[in-house]
């Protein structure tokens, strides 16, 4: 078909006229019957998102995806263009798209009154019939609906009263597309206004022109729910005349998050090769989100961004390759003392409520960390403050004795996984405890420290972080030798 350039020619192909939406509607069948994956990389919306979008296409809705910040809103609606037709024919020089069969404006109309059969076509790609606009409030209705051009005008020695002296806005140069237009509610509520004519009757107004275009466009809208109160709204007259409003969510799961983490993180090739990720270790950090989305201190109607995780796995990443760097290592491992790497992309992915900011972003970040790496601690060894078997018990008793003794280990930023694998193995009881959960020796160490780290957190041994160490010791000699300090410098006083 794309080697016809006549109008004649089309008509000869037996070429009928298909809406936008019919064009989806009929696409999204096919792929349904065909078993096909029709949102590639979107993860954990098979069985909520995706069948209330599948439902609204079928239905020939225009749509608004509703949700908090990350929950894959404008990549759901780039993913769209997919069900469009590979390729269709429009007047060649239109600019709004315009079907050689249905001609809307003027222009087009009077070119085919004159040229006939002879009138060019070209064919347009479905990747160039995708618009995407972020709703600012300094959108003004010309950007969106159109306006005179006084010196397209006065080139052309066109009257103002003249159909070609419009400059069309991007709604209309939309016509037989996708318009996603993002964050609707920051649109001027008498912005807003104009869209509804084109919602409900398909067709513009521009600056008082007797003229109507019966535009052919498939709308999806996004909104975040925090923008309702906050900062704006959609108009009621707008959210009515919007068929299907779908709901989006954060994954529920860790695994779906994983998928989603590791498919939008940019880690260099080199550096993966070098590096070893445990699961263990992804695991604390997507159950950082997971707290925080539900933390008391977060404002849960601002929302906890996928991002988190992403930049989150990008700076465990590099603060591993920083640390091999410095040491000269070949290989190395992402542990435990990598994640003061993940506290800026935590302190900049949260909104604190008000106790929060009195607690302060760093403290926060650090409850967060503390609080994933226990709850992966407590799926994956039993409960010590609950009933254990008589194997479980003597192993953290153990462990507890080895540090009642007065011992202490200290693991320094730099220290080689060797050496760090080294220290672990003194602690009586550590490596009996992981022993059936390990595959390899670098999975033993993260195991390990994630016991250390779980049990200080019970406060069963305690705990001393710096910037550069972390040191496990007796919590209660820890304790008596708070309050001997406490006395010491009372008795300066």
């Amino acid at each position: 078909m794309q080697s016809i350039t006549t109008l004649g020619a089309l008509k000869a192909s037996g070429y009928t006229y298909k809406s936008v939406k019919d064009e989806i509607r009929s696409n999204l069948i096919l792929k349904l019957k065909n078993k096909e994956n029709i949102f590639d990389g979107i993860y954990g919306f098979d069985d909520t998102v995706l069948p209330d979008l599948e439902r609204a296409f079928l239905s020939r809705h225009n749509i608004l995806l509703l949700g908090l910040r990350g929950q894959a809103k404008t990549r759901i609606a780039r993913l769209s263009v997919h069900l469009l037709d590979e390729f269709i024919p429009v007047i060649k020089g239109s600019e709004l798209n315009e079907d050689p069969m249905k001609p809307i404006t003027k222009a087009s109309k009077d070119l085919i009154l004159e040229k006939g059969d002879d009138t060019e076509i070209e064919w347009l790609h479905r990747d160039q019939r995708f618009l995407e606009k972020l709703a600012t409030p300094d959108v003004s209705i010309a950007d969106l609906i159109g306006d005179i051009d006084p010196i397209k005008a006065a080139n052309n020695r066109w009257s103002y009263a003249d159909e070609r002296s419009i400059h069309y806005g991007l709604v209309p140069r939309s016509n037989r597309c996708i318009f996603v237009l993002n964050e609707l509610p920051d649109l001027q509520a008498r912005i807003q206004v104009s869209l509804l004519n084109i919602l409900q009757e398909g067709d513009i107004q521009i600056r008082g022109y007797k003229m109507r275009l019966p535009l052919d466009i498939q709308f999806i809208f996004t909104a975040n729910p925090e923008d309702y109160t906050n900062r704006g709204n959609i108009i009621t007259p707008l959210k009515d005349r919007i068929d299907s409003q779908i709901l989006t969510h954060y994954p529920d799961q860790l695994t779906v998050a994983k998928k989603i983490t590791i498919q939008e993180v940019q880690i260099d090739p080199d550096v993966k090769d070098k590096i070893f990720l445990s699961p263990y270790v992804h695991n604390i950090l997507e159950r950082i989100a997971f707290v925080a989305r539900d933390h008391e201190y977060i404002d849960e109607h601002s929302g906890v961004s996928a991002r988190l995780s992403i930049s989150g796995l990008e700076n465990l990443y590099s603060a591993a390759y920083r640390r091999l760097l410095r040491g000269g290592y070949d290989k190395t491992m992402i542990r435990i003392v990598d994640f003061i790497g993940v506290i800026p992309s935590i302190t900049g992915k949260v909104e604190l409520v008000y106790e929060g900011e009195q607690e302060g972003p760093y403290n926060v970040a650090i409850h967060l960390l503390d609080t994933a790496i226990k709850e992966e601690f407590l799926s994956l060894f039993p409960n010590p403050e609950k009933k254990l078997k008589k194997y479980e018990e003597d192993a953290y008793q153990k462990i507890k004795n080895w540090f009642t003794q007065g011992n202490t280990v200290e693991f320094w930023y730099n220290d080689t996984d060797d050496t760090v694998l080294e220290k672990l193995r003194e602690v009586d009881g550590l490596q009996d405890l992981v022993i059936d959960k390990i595959r390899n020796h670098q999975e033993s160490i993260i195991l390990m420290e994630i016991v250390l780290h779980g049990l200080a957190e019970l406060n069963i041994i305690s705990r001393d972080m710096l910037d550069d160490k972390i040191s496990f010791n007796d919590a209660l000699a820890n304790m008596f030798e708070d309050l001997l300090n406490d006395e010491d410098n009372e008795n300066d006083y």
